[in-house]
């Protein structure tokens, strides 16, 4: 017996997940995520602390940039809203006015911090979102092996721009101007 075909979530699926839950709608498909963990949430607050203060404040670094954490990103209007743990756009790309839960133009820069439960998605699905929306860098973190990959998009591919690890000081693309200690992003 053939299975029933599977009903294509919709934005509206968002509101009926419970509150302690993130939602995603990729593909069609729903995907719900319990909040973060300390450690992830950690490597994440951490991450855009730095950078927020160098680029988006410009403290100590360039400015020019408007970062966010967890923010719906809707890249096509036939897309349902994905939501990185970190988001970032050059100032001028930034839209001046938005009047929607999301935001649709694609950022500069994304960043994931990996968890067990999510890996998968973040790795697979959503790489290939923000390959086919060609956002120009990726940052994958992993606070459990303590990694951070690099990812630049290159003639329609992705390019491994840095791999670095544990207690590595890093000054990746895009943001090379402002030095990061990744001891600092490990908890304990």
């Amino acid at each position: 017996m053939a299975e029933p075909a599977k009903k294509r979530a919709t934005y509206d699926d968002l509101y009926t997940i419970p509150e302690n839950m993130i939602g995603e709608i990729i593909d069609g498909e729903l995907f719900v995520s319990p909040r973060p963990a300390p450690r992830h949430s950690r490597v994440s607050s951490r991450v855009g602390v730095i950078l927020g203060a160098s680029y988006d404040f410009g403290n100590g670094g360039p400015g020019g940039w408007v970062i966010l954490d967890e923010v719906e990103i809707k890249l096509a209007e036939e897309c349902n809203p994905i939501v990185p743990d970190l988001s970032g756009w050059r100032i001028e790309r930034f839209p001046q006015t938005i009047d929607t839960n999301w935001i649709s133009v694609p950022p500069d820069w994304v960043c994931e911090v990996l968890s067990p439960g999510t890996i998968r998605l973040d790795r697979i699905k959503k790489m290939a979102k923000y390959l086919k929306f060609e956002v120009p860098y990726v940052w994958l973190i992993d606070p459990i092996s303590k990694t951070l990959e690099v990812f630049r998009l290159e003639s329609g591919r992705w390019v491994v721009a840095g791999l670095y690890s544990e207690d590595d000081k890093v000054r990746a693309e895009p943001f090379q101007e402002v030095e990061i200690d990744l001891a600092s992003l490990w908890m304990g």
